[in-house]
């Protein structure tokens, strides 16, 4: 069985799916070979630049916890590729996984479609949760909205558009004004779509397809989420807008029962009580996680290990995170667009450190792992991010 799934994951990241390639019309073949599993499924989708893992995490708890079966697709992985696709928390087994992945993969051979490694795992996705018959999909996009592979559902049960800010700009447009515009892509006829800030182009493309616009005011009390982190607020406002219009039924007993046992590792998670690990991979990303380490430990001396991918604005998010007085260890991790420690200690105005490991950082200040999801794996052992596994 493992041996299968070491074969799947082989075939995922060779060469010739590794990549990324915009664009609706491989996807839309190779599901209309599998029947058009999307179409049975009831699908709330999610874009944006940041916030998005937490608003789907929430969402799938609050709909698990009311006994919807739920299937929740999200993207990067951490430790292993099945952690992408869960019911009801469950991630799918490696066996399965392995199933799917060979089964369409031959589909697609067969057929002459050139399946880049994110459709292949849209449509794994699509199947396995159609097959299991999931009454709700939280689903979030992978880049963009537009041309990303999960756009091609026909209709949802709303779209959410969480902050957005500039990320990927060499795909998706270098002003905030255009990212918005690939964003708003998600939105379907007559659907609601939630966003919590007013973008003219997220409205007009609304209005284009006659759909609720709902701009959501960030006003949640988050004393009960379990989550932590200032951009948090933001997050649970805008998840429970769409769970409150789409499911009324739902009561309030339920819903923060549900938030006060909701996970999302790497998002400002404190591992232990010294370690914190956020896996905040752009300015956004570095801003919300320096304005929560002002808020919940401003007088502690920090202690980052700090990687990051070299298409990122990485100068900036040192900028943003490190102040004088900050311990600083860079890690070069195994990715081939992986910033090498030379190439960030010369963009960098403060002393620092190659890392080793986390044993040798300095005790008696709170240590912070970010930069990039890729390396998590490298440093935090699994039993640290996922306690109870």
């Amino acid at each position: 069985m493992e041996n299968n799934y070491k074969k799947a994951v082989e075939l995922l990241t060779s060469q010739g799916k590794f990549y990324i390639n915009l664009g609706l019309e491989r996807i839309s073949a190779l599901l209309e070979l599998l029947n058009n599993p999307q179409d049975k499924l009831k699908c709330i989708h999610l874009a944006g630049t940041n916030g998005k893992g937490s608003v789907c995490a929430i969402i799938a708890g609050v709909l698990q916890n009311a006994g919807m079966k739920t299937g929740l697709y999200t993207s990067p992985h951490i430790f292993e590729y099945t952690e992408r696709i869960k019911i009801n928390g469950n991630d799918i087994s490696k066996n399965d996984f392995a199933k799917y992945v060979f089964e369409i993969c031959d589909i697609a051979d067969k057929n002459k479609i050139h399946l880049t490694e994110f459709e292949v795992l849209t449509a794994v996705m699509f199947k396995y949760f159609a097959d299991n018959d999931v009454d709700v999909v939280i689903l979030e996009t992978g880049l963009g909205g537009r041309f990303d592979a999960t756009n091609v559902i026909k209709s949802n049960l709303c779209s959410i558009i969480t902050h957005i800010d500039l990320d990927h700009t060499e795909r998706l447009g270098n002003t905030k004004s255009k990212i918005a515009f690939e964003k708003a892509g998600i939105i379907k006829p007559n659907c609601p779509v939630f966003t919590s800030e007013g973008y003219e182009e997220i409205k007009d493309k609304a209005d284009e397809c006659n759909s609720l616009f709902s701009l959501v005011t960030p006003f949640e009390d988050t004393s009960n989420l379990s989550l932590k982190g200032t951009c948090q607020q933001e997050n649970l406002s805008l998840a429970l807008a769409a769970v409150r219009y789409l499911f009324p039924q739902i009561s309030e007993d339920v819903i923060q029962d549900s938030i006060s046992k909701i996970s999302h590792p790497c998002r400002f998670q404190l591992c232990r009580e010294d370690l914190i690990i956020d896996a905040s991979h752009n300015p956004n990303g570095a801003m919300a996680l320096r304005e929560s380490l002002d808020f919940y430990y401003p007088d502690k001396k920090r202690c980052f290990v700090f990687g990051c991918l070299n298409n990122k604005d990485y100068k900036k998010m040192m900028q943003i995170l490190f102040a004088k007085g900050d311990e600083i260890y860079f890690y070069h991790f195994n990715n081939q667009n992986s910033c090498t420690v030379e190439e960030l200690q010369e963009s960098c105005e403060f002393e620092s450190n190659t890392f080793k490991s986390l044993d040798e950082l300095p005790q008696n200040c709170i240590k912070i792992v970010c930069g990039s999801f890729y390396m998590l794996n490298e440093i935090i052992p699994q039993s640290l991010i996922h306690p109870h596994q």
